[in-house]
């Protein structure tokens, strides 16, 4: 493996099968420490009812039915944490939390 990170000392080995002693870290791509605190911080999402339902019904089209997805929202155990996502990411569009992008827009006004 080539060291390109470390000067010149064993960067490039005369036969290319050749490894060096002083090696530069890999890092890796994906796997990081953060995306381990994003999954535990999104492990609500494995939980929520509208992981096991039709999703088309969270993001009726406009004008469409809210109906279903509120109903399947009243009775989710994470229905706080979906919407403290859907308020700290912005989200514009769907059901989060068992209110709609409107409801969403009229509690962070009154929350200001």
């Amino acid at each position: 493996m080539w060291n390109l990170l470390d000067g010149d000392q064993g960067a490039f080995p005369s036969d290319i099968g050749q490894e060096t002693d002083r090696v530069a870290p890999v890092l890796p791509l994906f796997g990081g420490d953060d995306v381990v605190e994003e999954e535990t911080l999104l492990g609500w999402q494995e939980r929520a009812l509208c992981a096991q339902t039709d999703p088309e019904a969270f993001f009726p089209e406009k004008g469409g039915s809210t109906r279903e997805a509120k109903k399947v929202c009243a009775s989710c155990e994470v229905r706080s944490e979906c919407l403290d996502y859907a308020l700290e990411n912005d989200e514009r569009f769907g059901i989060w939390g068992g209110l709609s992008e409107r409801e969403r827009r009229k509690l962070k006004r009154r929350a200001v």
